[in-house]
C-alpha cells in the first residue's frame, strides 16, 4: 500500500495547476495580489466561474515566490488530514532545508494537539527567510469549525516572510476584521473578478477569436455581467451558430439555471462518444487515461482528454505533463447532476468501477469514497477493513467516522469495525453514545463461537480502557476485567499497535500518562490494569508497555529509585523495545536519570550515547533531540559547561525563538543553560513562553518543573520574593502529586532555596499567599538532600545576587575596596554599597565574618 504522502492523488492535490494556453492574463489583479503580500492574507472570493483559480495560478507563474498548492475537497473535512496537506504542500517547496525540517514534524501531527503542532510547523518556518506563499483553493469545501478556527490561529501567527491567498466560492468563515483593520487583509471580491468591457473584448479577439462586433461584445458582457464562465460557454455555442444576434439575445446573468442551460447547450451539440465519455467520467475527481478507461470500458482515453482539452471543453489539467486531469467544477456538478438524473444505474456502476480501480492502484482513500457513492457497501466495509489501521494511525479519525457512519446503516460492520466505531466515538468526545454501543456489543457476545468471542473480547479491553480513562469510571472497568475475561485473549492488531508516543521524551508527559498527575489511585489502576493484560498474554502489547513506562517515570518520581529500575528493565526485556521510540527513549532517559542521581554519570552518557546511536541506525532522526538535549542536562549537573555548549549548538535552538510545543524538553534544556552562563533576562523570557505553552497544555510535570527554574534563575539575580513566590507555584503542584525529584534534582540552589522558603513561612505565619502547601511536605524535601543543614541560623535571609557573590569571591581573595572597584568598573562608594548589603543578608559586620558566614553556607561552592 502506498505511503500517504506518496500516493497519486495526493500529489496531484498540492501541485500548483498547469497554466493552460490562450488564457486571457489578468493583469490588474495580478498586480493587486502583489500588493497585498506586504499583509498576512489574501482572500479570492466569488462564485464558481468567476476565474478564482485561474488568476492565482497566473500569479503564481508570473511570481518568484516559493509557493505551496493545496487544492481542498469535501474529503479534506478532517482536522489532521486537512493539515498533513499543508504539511506536505510545504515540504514540496524547492527549499531543501525547510523539507528536511518539515519532514520530521509531518509524522508527529496524530498526536499532537492541532494548535501545538501549528506552533512547531510556524517555529520551523520561522527558520526559512525566503518569501513563502501558501494557497488553499475551493475553502469552500471545508465545515468543519475546528478546521477554521485553527486555520485563524495559525494565519495570527504567521511569520511575517509567509503569506497565505484562500481561495473560495463563499467568504471566509472566520474573522478577519482585525487583519483588515491593521491593513494586512486583501480582498479580491466578484465585482472585482468580473471581466471588463476591455478584457471581454481581448477575450473574443485574441483569445477565441470570433468575428464578433463591437456591439455583440458589448451586449454580451452586458449579458453576463462579466461572468467569465457565461463568456466562454457563449463562445462554444457561437462556433456552431451564425445568427450572432438571435442566440447573443437568448439568455442573460450569470446564475446556475443559465450555467445549466448553457452547458446544456454544449452538450447536445457535441459528438456521441465525447458526450458519452464526458457522462461516464464525471464521477472522477481527478483523473488520468488509466482511471478513465476503468470507468468507460473503453481504450483511448488519453486521446479523448487531449481532444476536450483542445476543444476547450472545461477540462483543466493538474500537471506540467497533462497527465492528471479534472474537470470544472460547474461543469462536473452540472454532469453529475444530469447522470444521476438520466441514468441512476449509470451513475452508480460508474462510482462502483472507481472504486475497484483506485482499489487496484492502493488508492484506497478514493477507492472508498467512490464505493459509498456506488452504494457498493459491502466493497466499502471489506476495503475499510483492509484500510483501518493505516488511517487509524495517521490520526484521521473524523474521515474514519465519516466512512463508518456511511456504511452501517447499509451493511453490518464486523467485529473490529463495531469496536473501531465505538473507540472514534470515544476519541471524538462522544462518550454516550460509545457506552451505548459498547453494552449492544458486548450482549452479542453470547451469539458468537469462542474463537471469535476472544478476539472481540480482546478489542473490548482496549476500548473500554480507553472510555475509562476518559470518563474515570474505574469500577466499570474492574468488574468487566473480573468478570468478562478469562483465559488468554489473541492480541487485536488493529487496537495494540496504536502508538500512544510520538514526540514527548517522557511518557510521563503524554495525555496517555496524565500529563504528569500523580496519585495512589493512579498507580493502583496502573497494577491491576498491567496484571489483567499480562495475566492473557499481552505482555508485550503497546498499551500495556506504555502503562508500565509510566509507571516507571512515576516511581522516578516519587523517588522509589529501585521500583523505577525494575520496570524500567522490564520494558527493555520487550521484543518491541527498540522499534518504538515512543517507549525507547523514555525508557533511555529514565534510566540514565537513576545513574545521574546515584552520581554514575559516566553510566548515564554511556546510555544516552547508546541510545542516539540506536535511533540513527533507525532513521529516527527526530528523537535524536531530546536525547541530545538530555545530555547537556548531564553536563550542567557535572558543571561541565565546554562539552555542554557545543551539544547545544547541535540543537540549534536560540532565545529568541518563539518555542514550540513539541520541543519543550530541549527549549527547557536552553533556559537551564542560560542560566548557567548567568543569562538571566534571556532564561527569564523564554520561561515565561515555555510556562504559556505548559499552562496550555495542562501538563503539571512541565509546569513544576518550569516553575522550579523559575525560582532559581529569580534567586541567581537575587530577587529573593519573586523567587519564593515562583517556588511555591512549584510547590502547590508537587505537593498535589507527590513529586521528589522534581525538585531533588536540582541540587544544591534548590535546597538554599527551600530553606528560605521554610524560613520566610515561619516568620510570615499571618500572610495568606502559602496557602496549598504544607511546612511537613517541604521538610520532607529537605532532609532528602545530601548534607543539608538544618540551622535556622545559617539560612540566608535573602540571597545574594551574582554581583554579590562575585564580591565575596574577591574579598575570598583579598582584594581591596579599590581593587574590587578596579575589577567590576564601579566606584569606591558603590563597592562600600555592595559590602553593607552583603553584610547585612549575611548577619554580620567585617569581612572577616563574612568570609566565615559564606564559608558555613557553601556560598563558595555555588
Amino acid at each position: 500500500m502506498a505511503s500517504f504522502s506518496n500516493q497519486i492523488l495526493l500529489q496531484t492535490k498540492i501541485s500548483l495547476p498547469a497554466l493552460r494556453e490562450n488564457l486571457l492574463v489578468r493583469k490588474r489583479l495580478i498586480r493587486t495580489i502583489t500588493q497585498g503580500l506586504q499583509g498576512r492574507l489574501t482572500t479570492v472570493c466569488a462564485p464558481a466561474g468567476f476565474g478564482k483559480s485561474t488568476l492565482v495560478s497566473q500569479w503564481i507563474h508570473q511570481c518568484e515566490h516559493s509557493t505551496a498548492w493545496v487544492s481542498l475537497d469535501e474529503t479534506d473535512n478532517d482536522l489532521i488530514r486537512f493539515w498533513r496537506y499543508i504539511m506536505e504542500a510545504l515540504t514540496a517547496i524547492n527549499a531543501s532545508e525547510l523539507g528536511v525540517r518539515l519532514s520530521y514534524l509531518t509524522p508527529l501531527l496524530p498526536s499532537l494537539s492541532v494548535k501545538t503542532f501549528i506552533d512547531a510547523l510556524i517555529n520551523e518556518l520561522c527558520t526559512f527567510s525566503s518569501p513563502i506563499v501558501l494557497v488553499l483553493d475551493d475553502y469552500h469545501e471545508i465545515s468543519q469549525q475546528p478546521i477554521h478556527d485553527s486555520l485563524s490561529y495559525f494565519i495570527d501567527y504567521l511569520p511575517q516572510h509567509l503569506h497565505v491567498i484562500i481561495a473560495s466560492r463563499s467568504e471566509i468563515p472566520f474573522s478577519a476584521s482585525k487583519w483588515l483593520a491593521r491593513g494586512e487583509l486583501n480582498h479580491i471580491d466578484i465585482l472585482q473578478l468580473q471581466f471588463t468591457v476591455e478584457e471581454t473584448k481581448s477575450f473574443y479577439q485574441e483569445v477565441v477569436p470570433l468575428p464578433l462586433t463591437s456591439e455583440h461584445i458589448q451586449k454580451l458582457f452586458q449579458q453576463t455581467e462579466g461572468w467569465i464562465t457565461g463568456l466562454q460557454l457563449a463562445s462554444i455555442s457561437l462556433r456552431s451558430n451564425t445568427n450572432y444576434d438571435q442566440y447573443i439575445g437568448s439568455f442573460n446573468g450569470y446564475h446556475r439555471n443559465v450555467a445549466d442551460y448553457l452547458f446544456q447547450e454544449v452538450l447536445t451539440k457535441l459528438p456521441s462518444p465525447i458526450h458519452a465519455f464526458l457522462l461516464q467520467t464525471c464521477v472522477l475527481e481527478r483523473m488520468d487515461a488509466e482511471a478513465c478507461e476503468a470507468v468507460t470500458d473503453q481504450a483511448g482515453s488519453r486521446e479523448m482528454l487531449e481532444r476536450l482539452l483542445a476543444l476547450n471543453l472545461f477540462v483543466i489539467p493538474l500537471d506540467e505533463h497533462n497527465t492528471w486531469f479534472r474537470y470544472h467544477h460547474l461543469f462536473s456538478d452540472f454532469l453529475r447532476n444530469l447522470l444521476k438524473r438520466s441514468d441512476t444505474g449509470r451513475w452508480l456502476k460508474s462510482n462502483q468501477s472507481a472504486s475497484r480501480h483506485f482499489a487496484a492502484r492502493g488508492l484506497l482513500d478514493r477507492a472508498i469514497e467512490h464505493a459509498i457513492l456506488g452504494e457498493h457497501y459491502i466493497s466499502a466495509a471489506r476495503l475499510l477493513n483492509s484500510y483501518a489501521a493505516e488511517v487509524l494511525k495517521r490520526g484521521e479519525l473524523s474521515t474514519l467516522l465519516h466512512w463508518i457512519e456511511a456504511i452501517s446503516p447499509h451493511s453490518e460492520l464486523s467485529a473490529d469495525m463495531s469496536l473501531l466505531h465505538t473507540f472514534l466515538l470515544v476519541m471524538t468526545g462522544q462518550g454516550d453514545r460509545a457506552a451505548v454501543l459498547l453494552d449492544k456489543i458486548e450482549q452479542q457476545l453470547a451469539a458468537v463461537d469462542m474463537d471469535q468471542r476472544k478476539q472481540i473480547l480482546s478489542g473490548l479491553l482496549f476500548v473500554k480502557s480507553n472510555l475509562v480513562f476518559y470518563s474515570g469510571n474505574y469500577e466499570q472497568w474492574y468488574e468487566f476485567a473480573a468478570e468478562k475475561l478469562d483465559g488468554e485473549l489473541p492480541e487485536n492488531p488493529l487496537f495494540y499497535n496504536f502508538n500512544y508516543n510520538m514526540t514527548e521524551p517522557l511518557v510521563r508527559r503524554t495525555a496517555f500518562g496524565l500529563k504528569g498527575s500523580l496519585s495512589s489511585d493512579t498507580e493502583a489502576i496502573a497494577l491491576r490494569f498491567t496484571a489483567v493484560l499480562e495475566s492473557h498474554g499481552w505482555s508485550n502489547s503497546l498499551i500495556n508497555l506504555y502503562v508500565v513506562q509510566s509507571l516507571c517515570e512515576g516511581y522516578y518520581e516519587w523517588n522509589r529509585l529501585d521500583e523505577c529500575l525494575k520496570l524500567v528493565r522490564q520494558v527493555e526485556r520487550s521484543v518491541r523495545f527498540e522499534q518504538i521510540p515512543g517507549l525507547f527513549v523514555p525508557n533511555r532517559i529514565t534510566l540514565a536519570r537513576i545513574q545521574a542521581s546515584k552520581g554514575n554519570y559516566r553510566l548515564a552518557h554511556e546510555t544516552i550515547d547508546e541510545a542516539i546511536h540506536t535511533m540513527g541506525r533507525i532513521s529516527e532522526y527526530y528523537w535524536l533531540h531530546p536525547l541530545r538535549a538530555f545530555r547537556v542536562r548531564l553536563y550542567l549537573q557535572e558543571t561541565q559547561m565546554a562539552p555542554a555548549k557545543r551539544e547545544m549548538a547541535g540543537l540549534h535552538l536560540a532565545a529568541s525563538d518563539r518555542p514550540a510545543s513539541n520541543r519543550m524538553f530541549e527549549y527547557v534544556t536552553l533556559a537551564r543553560f542560560l542560566s548557567a552562563q548567568a543569562k538571566e533576562a534571556e532564561a527569564t523570557r523564554l520561561l515565561e513562553q515555555l510556562m504559556l505553552q505548559a499552562s496550555k497544555e495542562q501538563c503539571q510535570l512541565s509546569m513544576a518543573e518550569i516553575s522550579c527554574l523559575q525560582a532559581l534563575v529569580e534567586l541567581q539575580r537575587g530577587q529573593r520574593l519573586a523567587a519564593l513566590r515562583y517556588l511555591h507555584e512549584a510547590l502547590v503542584i508537587g505537593e498535589a502529586n507527590g513529586y521528589i525529584r522534581t525538585f531533588l534534582d536540582e541540587g544544591k540552589s534548590m535546597a538554599k532555596l527551600l530553606q528560605t522558603y521554610v524560613y520566610q513561612r515561619e516568620t510570615d505565619v499571618q500572610n495568606g499567599d502559602w496557602q496549598g502547601v504544607t511546612v511537613e511536605y517541604v521538610q520532607r524535601l529537605l532532609a532528602l538532600f545530601p548534607q543539608v543543614q538544618d540551622r535556622k541560623d545559617t539560612a540566608l535571609i535573602e540571597p545574594l545576587s551574582q554581583q554579590e557573590l562575585f564580591i565575596l569571591k574577591l574579598l575570598r581573595q583579598g582584594a581591596s575596596n579599590r581593587q574590587i572597584s578596579e575589577a567590576l568598573a564601579l566606584t569606591e562608594g558603590t563597592v562600600k554599597v555592595y559590602l553593607s548589603r552583603i553584610y547585612s543578608k549575611l548577619g554580620v559586620s567585617s569581612r572577616t565574618q563574612a568570609l566565615v558566614a559564606a564559608q558555613e553556607l557553601l556560598l563558595f561552592e555555588a
